[in-house]
């Protein structure tokens, strides 16, 4: 598509100003069918027209709100705001989810009020003539923001790309009738109004759960998960990963911290050194800032290792997701502590205490002379094994 690439061409890179053109090139397209539908609407006297033009015009609104919402997006970080403003460009995308539930909410209203007092439609070839151009330039719209959307990965044009599907059947749908009503002589235009905001109605909702979701921190993509925990393991001395968390402060600004382990006869300062490499290579490559913990294990000791290996067993007996780490053992002169954390999925019918005291009964009953002492951490990035 030409104008995508005219867009980011003019961009430079700026993922903010992606969005701002984008933004714009909307408002245009969206002011010029509400013009055009509201004149065919008043001449022919179709309640569902005008609610369409009134429906482009709420769209217009919702791309000045998404650009006001990559302007703020944008500015840099401030003592008061550490992690910068990424999160208005969700909080920008909510308020455009919430017009569309309003515009569907409006539409079914007045389409109630149009089947209690229904009124002829007048129908023309210029009617149906501004209806076929306007599905066009609303298809057109869609793959614009789709496009792009995915390009800076934004569910702020991506709901604006919904928006704009959601137009072309309502569109249609209005065009559908008025030709129905001028063949058969039977008004339906009240009618299809009527579904047509009931559509549009629930897209806002769901758009809203979509928008609502990262603002109150989802889990991250498994993509990305997959992705840092293979690259922290893809380097030398790294044997495993655990407590793996990803924060999301916006489009481009995500945290990640993580415990990486290593062989405790290792030396640190190489281990550290590893360590420090890792991080730097997700700055520059990713431009993530990833934070990991030195997490020594013992690899020397066949009888840990071995214990290892049968407790974790004993967990996935348990549920398959389940996975251990962080064992150690500390001998006395009448048991031995045997310590470790389990990871439980959030998902997890049993509780974390139910898993607990299950566990740690299988534990001391394979090791006599033991005493389990469990830590239970939750698994925050969805379920992988560790």
């Amino acid at each position: 598509m030409k104008m995508v690439e005219w867009i980011v061409r003019r961009a430079q890179g700026d993922r903010a100003r992606v969005g701002t053109l984008t933004g714009m090139v909307c408002i245009l397209a969206n002011v010029a069918l509400c013009a055009a539908k509201g004149a065919i609407g008043v001449l022919s006297g179709s309640v569902s027209i005008v609610a369409d033009a009134m429906n482009n015009l709420s769209d217009a609104s919702s791309n000045i709100v998404s650009v006001l919402g990559f302007k703020l997006a944008s500015k840099p970080a401030d003592p008061e705001h550490p992690y910068g403003h990424g999160r208005y460009e969700y909080l920008s995308g909510l308020v455009v989810a919430a017009l569309v539930l309003l515009i569907g909410v409006e539409l079914v209203k007045s389409s109630v009020e149009r089947i209690i007092h229904p009124e002829p439609v007048e129908f023309s070839l210029a009617l149906v003539a501004v209806l076929v151009l306007s599905m066009v330039v609303k298809l057109w719209m869609a793959a614009l923001n789709q496009k792009l959307g995915d390009r800076i990965e934004s569910e702020t044009l991506h709901a604006t790309a919904q928006d704009s599907k959601n137009d072309v059947l309502a569109t249609g749908a209005v065009l559908a009738c008025a030709i129905v009503s001028q063949v058969t002589h039977i008004n339906l235009d009240a009618w299809v109004g009527l579904a047509v905001g009931a559509y549009i109605g629930w897209s806002g909702l769901e758009l809203i759960q979509d928008t609502v979701s990262p603002l109150l921190g989802q889990s991250p993509d498994p993509k990305l998960v997959k992705h840092i925990r293979d690259k922290i393991m893809s380097y030398p001395g790294v044997l495993g990963v655990h407590d793996l968390m990803v924060h999301d402060y916006g489009p481009g600004r995500k945290f990640a911290s993580a415990h990486a382990e290593m062989a405790a006869e290792a030396s640190p300062l190489e281990s550290h050194d590893t360590l420090d490499n890792i991080e730097q290579s997700f700055r520059n490559e990713d431009g993530m800032i990833v934070t990991l913990h030195y997490d020594p294990i013992v690899t020397d000791d066949p009888k840990v290792a071995s214990m290892r290996l049968r407790i974790n067993a004993m967990a996935q007996q348990i549920d398959s997701r389940l996975s251990i780490h962080d064992l150690r053992c500390v001998p006395g002169p009448t048991h031995t502590n045997v310590i470790f954390d389990c990871v439980r999925p959030s998902d997890l019918q049993m509780s974390a205490e139910d898993l607990k005291h299950a566990l740690a009964q299988r534990v001391e009953s394979e090791y006599p002379r033991s005493i389990a002492k469990i830590t239970i951490d939750e698994d925050y990035v969805g379920h992988t094994h560790e």
